[in-house]
């Protein structure tokens, strides 16, 4: 599967970041690692992840938005504590709160709940974006550090 995945490169990457965003319980960072480490240009790898995690909360603010606790429920299937616990951080935080939303566990909750209270649109995306990008920034910093590094010690 990580042959196949890393075959197609950044076109997988933007898929499996769409992805681990949504409904399926996936982690998009080692993708990234890996499209790096074939050379792929940092600057797009990052943008093109950033892009595909973004759009994937943007799906769960939409189902937020239109679909509120019914779809939260029965399609996402986020029970009824995460659904509280990402409550309570946007109560107590604000909207200020989805810069965390690439947090394993809450992350997809808040965008839900940022889309169930009606968060402006522009706002939730500028945050979102904001969060991932800086997110996938700093895997890729630390991925092309540590090659260097390691081109340095051999």
């Amino acid at each position: 599967m990580v042959e196949l995945l890393s075959e197609y490169g950044l076109g997988s990457l933007f898929l499996v970041s769409f992805c681990a965003s949504t409904l399926l319980p996936l982690g998009s960072e080692w993708l990234l690692v890996v499209v790096l480490l074939q050379g792929s240009n940092p600057v797009v790898a990052v943008g093109i992840a950033t892009l595909g995690n973004s759009l994937g909360s943007g799906t769960n603010y939409l189902i937020g938005f239109y679909g509120g606790e019914w779809l939260t429920a029965k399609v996402l299937r986020i029970n009824e504590q995460q659904q509280q616990r990402a409550k309570l951080w946007f109560n107590h935080y604000g909207s200020w709160s989805l810069l965390l939303a690439w947090l394993p566990i809450v992350g997809d909750p808040l965008c839900l709940v940022g889309g169930m209270l009606k968060t402006p649109l522009l706002r939730f995306t500028l945050l979102v974006t904001t969060g991932k990008g800086l997110r996938y920034s700093f895997i890729a910093l630390i991925t092309l550090y540590s090659t260097y590094i390691s081109h340095i010690l051999d």
